[in-house]
């Protein structure tokens, strides 16, 4: 059984049991958090497809802990002009374990 669920602006591919990086939910950790924007539900080869969203159907997750991303160096110049300019930026990231998927 599988589902797939949008959320920050991005679809996730989630089973039962699994854990997984997304965008920082405004949530403490050890609180339990259900997602309903269910795109897409497979159950027993069966798979239900929303228009956008698949009607009763939820993701029940509990969140683990809040991290920072590895660090993306964005370097911009221009050659033979003296500019140079080096951005670093560091993603803010919830760890979620997924408990259940209903349908």
């Amino acid at each position: 059984m599988y589902a797939v669920l949008e959320t920050g602006g991005k679809q996730y591919r989630v089973t039962p049991g699994e854990t997984l990086d997304i965008e920082r939910l405004a949530l403490d950790a050890g609180q339990s958090h259900t997602f309903d924007r269910v795109l897409l539900v497979s159950k027993d080869d069966v798979v239900t497809v929303g228009s956008p969203l698949v009607a009763g159907a939820s993701v029940k997750v509990d969140i683990l802990t809040h991290k920072r991303g590895v660090k993306v160096i964005a370097f911009k110049m221009r050659r033979r002009k003296g500019y140079h300019r080096k951005v670093g930026h560091r993603q803010e990231l919830t760890v979620i374990k997924v408990t259940e998927i209903t349908a």
